[in-house]
C-alpha cells in the first residue's frame, strides 16, 4: 500500500480532486460519541473498464443481512488509523492485497445512526489486482467488481422506500445484487465527484422488496432506529 501521491489513470483526476470536499448531509453529521469505522471504495481497471469493488453481506448475519456494501468495519486498536482498518478489512473481507493498492485519499467521515457508527471512506486505486473471493463465508456472500458504466445506466438507477411509505433514497439493480442504504448513498455522491453520473429517472420509486425489508429486520433495535430517524412513529407501526 501506499499513500503518496499515486500513478494513477486520469479518469480518477476529477474524483481525486473533488471527493474530499464532499459536503456531509445533515443526516450523515458525525457524532463524537459514534464508533470509529472505514470502508475502501476501491476503483480498478477490469475487463470491462473502470469498476469499483462491492461485497454483499451472508443473509446469516444478525447485521446488515444480504446488504451490498464496501469492505470495511469497525476501527480495531491495533489499526493505525482509518486507511490501514479499511485496508485490513478489504484483505479481510475480499482477498485485496494491501500492498496492490494506492491510497487515492479519504473522503469526509459520515454518521450512521442505525449502527451507531462514524464512518470514514477511504479511496484506492487498484494498481495491482489480486484475486478476490469472499474471505469470510460467514459474513460475506459475494465480491462483485462492478464497472462503472453498470452504475450510471439510467436503466439500473432507481429510487426504494420503505413499505411505510418513507422514501429511502438512491439504488442500484447491478449484478443481482440491489444496491440500496448508506453505500448507494455513498455510490451516488462519488459518481457525481467523480463526473461520471448521467441523467436518470427519480420518479422510478419501487418498495424495497419483501425479503430484503425482512432481513433489515432482523436486527430490530437498528432497523427501529433507521425508521425513526426517517420520521416514522415505530410504535404506532407495530
Amino acid at each position: 500500500m501506499t499513500d503518496a501521491t499515486p500513478d494513477c489513470p486520469a479518469w480518477l483526476d476529477r474524483f481525486r480532486s473533488e471527493a474530499p470536499r464532499l459536503p456531509v448531509p445533515p443526516v450523515f453529521r458525525p457524532a463524537p460519541a459514534a464508533r470509529a469505522a472505514a470502508v475502501l471504495i476501491l476503483f480498478g481497471d477490469g475487463p470491462s473498464g473502470p469498476d469499483v469493488l462491492l461485497t454483499e453481506r451472508a443473509a446469516t448475519l444478525n447485521k446488515h443481512a444480504g446488504q451490498p456494501a464496501f469492505p470495511g468495519g469497525r476501527i480495531d486498536p491495533g489499526d493505525d488509523g482509518p486507511v490501514a482498518a479499511a485496508l485490513r478489512e478489504a484483505w479481510e473481507e475480499a482477498g485485496v492485497e494491501p500492498s496492490g493498492v494506492d491510497v487515492l485519499c479519504t473522503l469526509p467521515e459520515l454518521y450512521l445512526s442505525h449502527s451507531e457508527h462514524r464512518v470514514t471512506p477511504v479511496a484506492g486505486w487498484w494498481r495491482e489486482p489480486s484475486e478476490v473471493a469472499p474471505g469470510h463465508p460467514g459474513e460475506v456472500a459475494t465480491v462483485a467488481r462492478v464497472p462503472i458504466s453498470e452504475l450510471v445506466d439510467p436503466a439500473n438507477r432507481l429510487m426504494v422506500r420503505h413499505p411505510s411509505g418513507i422514501r429511502i433514497g438512491p439504488a442500484f439493480q447491478v449484478r443481482d445484487m440491489l444496491v440500496w442504504g448508506f453505500t448507494a448513498a455513498l455510490l451516488t455522491q462519488v459518481l457525481g465527484a467523480g463526473g461520471w453520473d448521467r441523467p436518470w429517472d427519480t420518479s422510478r420509486v419501487e418498495d424495497l422488496p419483501e425479503d430484503v425489508v425482512n432481513l433489515a429486520a432482523r436486527d430490530r433495535g437498528a432497523h427501529d432506529r433507521w425508521v425513526r430517524d426517517q420520521g416514522v412513529d415505530v410504535a404506532a407501526r407495530d
